[in-house]
């Protein structure tokens, strides 16, 4: 231990004396560690804490139903969820909740939350106890309409109940119905469906009090999302086999209700297809391994600073070990100094990982759900940056210290003030700075790519003009109307809103495209007779009179919804072309008929296709139905103007506040802003990435200049005696510029190699762009060779003036 700490105090020293390199290394450390531990922060909250407040997640899982995992769908019925909880082996718990906007009531002005309807072990299977109070019971799930009662989150409690200890003894009051407040979860909890914020829970049976429709006595109404704790020794393979074979069983006793696809496919929570873990997971993913390059680009840079200068203490050294040093002490002394600028790095890149892990919150656009994704340097953060910081002293350490140890004293002893064969002939050194250009090439071409794929999904045209609409968000069940009121509000409301100066058209719809807010139902087709259990969910959307003309999607053929599409009038629906394609191939699909869950529409237009899923991929299948028909309290309002759509807000405000006062309003903004979720994570991607490979560059021209500068100075004999045969300035600079072109050339060409395969693998991530995008090749190239221009000229003309006579007087 005596040993190790007059080792510590050697090195510090030492770095101290040498401020110039302390600090660069320290800064080039932090940059590289502080990239990976911010990342890791943000994977830390989402993927590996998909569940904040939660100790143990690891045996549970989540259930999708269905053969595409990427439009994971509620696998249950509320009835089929009961008969699986009863016959499931697999499962210590397993439980089912549905989760949806819903109104605080009672005060002057609504206030819309967001609620989970759960079963009453919801709690209990997530193994959670209240902070106050206490869950539900089972009788409360088994009674309909007979259990209002209520969790409310921390959050709530804090704000709205200026955390009164005596809230249990209160009332909340939700879609104008009062519900005892039983228990409060604690502070960190926010639902089940990670990176989503719920701030209330109520049980399962309230169901139809909460959104008016009846859905628990339905089989075929698959809505309930469903998790579980997989029972000690039972394997994910092993439980979704039960669970199929289960659902086949359930198939087979109801086969009217499971005509659609059964298959059920369990998942763990971390990689769950429900909630923001499945957004999030390939972007994270890649994003951490191109945070990895950045250290290794980092590491790579310090150990060339570290060799050029322990090869500058090469006669240090041979002193050392000629008045008795082991190599061994050698070594250890050496891997001191790099640990401690690891560990330097670490605390440097910890306070800059304080600023940066919250920076993903700012990437979350507006969208139709509570999106709760806040980063934070935890304990397991701070871990991490540890275990990260001394792995990269070791890394960066460990090839200079044996490298440089090996010496043989009489010969360095020799040698003077020179250095046998400078820095310029090391391999080691050498291969350093083709890693360096090698890696920043690598990253430059990845953020190359991103920022044109960024470029490329802003640019697609979704299918309708996203530009001069604004939204605005009303809830009509928290008003009190009933259904037959509520449509004649909602078709006055609309009326009104047309004349209103300046507005070109209005409507109206149950949720906004690409905003992560997609309805699915199950269809059937006219004349289309389906596989054996073939999967037949279609997005759709409920939406007013005029929406495709508000929208300006164009029509293929048929007709716009009216408002003479009302309650009373013959169904009808309108489908897209990929709708049509699919089910009635080279046939006319007016006039045909649809049944969209239970009822039959007859098609009156077919709409050119539309992207209401995703900005990329291929179009699916989509269905509209009019609102007036299929009423739905909580709509969207539509409204394309010819000018710039905040400004008619408050004239929008003073119609439906002037038609009811008491109808809330939400989430006003532009149809192009509520859009952009549909390219956040490309955003992430190419800033994330273009912040990546500017620290790339940044690294590289460090490291070639380090190198370059530090050979100049150990050359200093050399360029001397040069100068003194008639060697020039210029020719002095070539020399300098020939071997930085030559070692950055390879690492051009290396990068460029890496980078064509690393492409390969992010294709999923890239939307519309080339892997060998020239555009992007070409200013890479361009950028890493002016960045080792500009690298090696610098210190290459200050070599170049250097006095020869001085240079010869240098021992």
């Amino acid at each position: 231990m005596d040993t190790l700490l007059r080792d510590c105090k050697g090195a510090y020293r030492l770095l101290v004396n040498s401020p110039g390199f302390t600090v660069l290394a320290v800064l080039t450390l932090a940059l590289g560690i502080g990239a990976n531990t911010t990342i890791f922060s943000w994977v830390n909250s989402t993927l590996l804490n998909p569940i904040p407040g939660l100790a143990d997640t690891g045996n549970m899982v989540t259930m999708s139903r269905g053969d595409d995992a990427d439009r994971a769908s509620p696998p249950l019925s509320y009835l089929d969820y009961r008969d699986i909880a009863e016959r499931n082996r697999s499962f210590s718990g397993l439980m089912a909740y549905h989760d949806e906007w819903v109104a605080l009531t009672g005060a002057p002005q609504p206030e819309r939350i967001y609620g989970v309807l759960a079963t009453s072990n919801y709690f209990d299977v997530l193994g959670l106890q209240p902070m106050i109070g206490r869950g539900f019971q089972p009788g409360e799930e088994r009674n309909p309409e007979a259990a209002p009662v209520a969790v409310i989150s921390y959050d709530l409690w804090r704000t709205r109940f200026a955390s009164d200890p005596a809230v249990l003894s209160k009332t909340i009051e939700i879609n104008r119905r009062p519900y005892a407040i039983i228990g409060v979860a604690p502070p960190r909890f926010q639902g089940a469906k990670s990176g989503l914020r719920a701030d209330l829970w109520i049980p399962l049976s309230m169901s139809k009090s909460v959104w008016g429709i009846e859905q628990l006595a339905a089989r075929d109404n698959f809505w309930l999302n469903v998790s579980g704790r997989l029972k000690p020794g039972v394997s994910l393979r092993k439980a979704e086999q039960e669970m199929n074979l289960l659902m086949r069983q359930i198939a087979t006793d109801h086969p009217e209700e499971h005509k659609d696809s059964i298959r059920i496919t369990l998942h763990p929570l971390w990689r769950s297809p429900i909630g923001a873990n499945r957004t999030l997971l390939g972007s994270l993913s890649m994003l951490m391994a191109l945070a990895g390059t950045v250290l290794l680009l980092a590491c790579a840079n310090v150990a060339n600073l570290f060799l050029v200068r322990a090869s500058g203490r090469r006669r240090e050294l041979a002193i050392r070990q000629a008045i008795g040093a082991s190599r061994w002490q050698l070594v250890r002394q050496l891997m001191v100094e790099s640990l401690l600028l690891g560990l330097a790095g670490g605390l440097a890149a910890l306070l800059l990982t304080s600023w940066t892990s919250g920076l993903f919150h700012h990437f979350i656009p507006q969208i139709d759900v509570p999106v709760s994704l806040n980063a934070e340097v935890d304990r397991t953060v701070l871990l991490t940056t540890l275990l990260v910081s001394v792995l990269t002293g070791l890394l960066f350490g460990v090839l200079p210290a044996l490298r440089v140890s090996r010496i043989y004293p009489a010969a360095v002893l020799k040698e003077g003030g020179s250095v046998a064969g400078g820095v310029h002939k090391s391999r080691l050194a050498s291969a350093m700075v083709v890693t360096q250009v090698a890696l920043s090439v690598l990253l430059l071409i990845c953020a190359g790519l991103f920022v044109r794929s960024l470029q490329h999904a802003r640019h697609v045209h979704p299918g309708f003009e996203r530009d001069n609409v604004l939204l605005v968000s009303i809830d009509l069940l928290s008003a009190g109307y009933s259904r037959a009121d509520g449509r004649e509000f909602q078709r006055q409301l609309l009326a009104r809103l047309e004349e209103l100066p300046g507005v070109e058209s209005a409507s109206a719809a149950d949720a906004v495209p690409l905003s992560y807010t997609n309805r699915t139902s199950i269809v059937s087709p006219e004349g289309y007779v389906p596989r054996p259990h073939e999967q037949m969910e279609a997005a759709r959307a409920l939406v007013g009179p005029n929406y495709l003309r508000t929208m300006r999607i164009p029509l293929a053929a048929g007709r716009d919804l009216s408002t003479r599409d009302t309650a009373d009038s013959q169904r009808v629906a309108i489908v897209s072309q990929a709708f049509a394609e699919r089910y009635w191939p080279g046939q006319d699909a007016l006039g045909r008929r649809v049944q969209v869950g239970k009822a039959w529409s007859t098609v009156v237009g077919v709409a050119r296709n539309a992207r209401w899923e995703e900005i990329a991929g291929p179009v699916r299948p989509f269905v509209y139905l009019p609102v007036l028909q299929n009423y739905y309290p909580a709509v969207t309002v539509y409204i394309r103007v010819a000018a710039d759509p905040m400004r008619l807000l408050p004239a929008v405000e003073k119609t439906i506040h002037g038609m009811n006062p008491h109808v809330p309003l939400f989430d006003a903004a532009t149809l192009k802003k509520r859009t952009e979720a549909a390219t956040f994570l490309a955003r992430i991607a190419s800033i994330m990435v273009g912040v990546f490979g500017l620290v790339a560059l940044l690294l590289a021209v460090i490291g070639i200049y380090g190198v370059v500068s530090c050979s100049a100075g150990q050359r200093t004999q050399e360029i001397g005696i040069r100068t003194a045969l008639g060697a020039g300035p210029s020719m002095i600079i070539r020399l300098f510029l020939r071997q930085g072109i030559g070692t950055a050339t390879a690492g051009v060409l290396l990068g460029g190699l890496g980078a064509i395969f690393v492409a390969r693998l992010l294709r999923s991530q890239l939307i519309g762009v080339e892997l060998a995008d020239p555009t992007t090749l070409a200013v890479v190239g361009a950028v890493m060779t002016a960045a080792t221009l500009i690298a090696c000229y610098i210190p290459a003309r200050r070599a170049s003036r250097i006095d020869p006579l001085l240079a010869l007087r240098r021992q």
